[in-house]
């Protein structure tokens, strides 16, 4: 799960980036409006946090603008201002969710993998393929009823092939919502991470889809 975290204050924004990225999130941090227009219109984000009060360009302009640019990305709009005019005027500009400072770190997360999931399609929190089980708001996994451990790398491929079920992923898709905007990538990394889950999940549950990408599907019947 990929997020844009717009936020001006550097020290707000490195604490939740760090709490983020402890719970498997990939983090991007613009901090002003101008710098967050750009990577909202140009790259691949799953979810986007968005403060009000920018430099350059306020953050209902922003949004404003994002979705004018067809980028359908939730927004969830984290900001002091909670009166009920900002309210409105975020929700005018097309926002998903809205949080006003101070907050619980705990309840971001939730709502920010609630807002991922729906977007995915998926109305209740606990995921199934096969044996396979995702619990989306706990973000854990389980194979044939046990626990399935993962590595953050494997977590978030296997995630986003989750939310996708039976649909094939590119795979710049899943390069860019695996990594940092700034991480060195080997070209075959991705490739390694599906072997890896390939041997934990089994070789028949993840299929590669020549020269498209790649399908997470139930296991065959044996």
């Amino acid at each position: 799960m990929r997020v844009l975290l717009v936020e001006d204050d550097e020290d707000l924004s490195g604490r939740i980036a760090a709490v983020l990225r402890s719970e498997n999130f990939v983090v991007d941090i613009a901090r002003n409006g101008e710098d967050a227009l750009h990577a909202g219109l140009t790259e691949l984000f799953d979810v986007a946090i968005l403060d009000l009060g920018l430099p350059k360009i306020d953050g209902v302009s922003v949004l404003k603008e994002w979705r004018e640019g067809s980028r359908n990305l939730p927004v969830l709009v984290l900001t002091a201002r909670d009166g009920w005019p900002d309210k409105v005027a975020s929700f005018k500009a097309g926002a998903d969710d809205f949080l006003a400072k101070p907050f619980k770190v705990e309840e971001l997360v939730l709502r920010l993998r609630a807002l991922v999931r729906r977007a995915a399609g998926h109305a209740a929190a606990r995921l199934t393929c096969g044996a396979l089980v995702f619990d989306a708001q706990l973000g854990t996994f389980e194979l044939d009823g046990l626990p399935l451990k993962l590595t953050a790398l494997e977590w978030r491929v296997l995630s986003c092939l989750m939310l996708r079920k039976e649909i094939i992923v590119d795979r710049r898709e899943l390069t860019e919502r695996v990594y940092d905007g700034d991480a060195e990538v080997d070209s075959n990394s991705i490739e390694v991470i599906i072997a890896r889950l390939r041997k934990k999940l089994g070789g028949d549950r993840i299929e590669t889809v020549r020269g498209r990408g790649y399908m997470l599907t139930a296991a065959a019947a044996p």
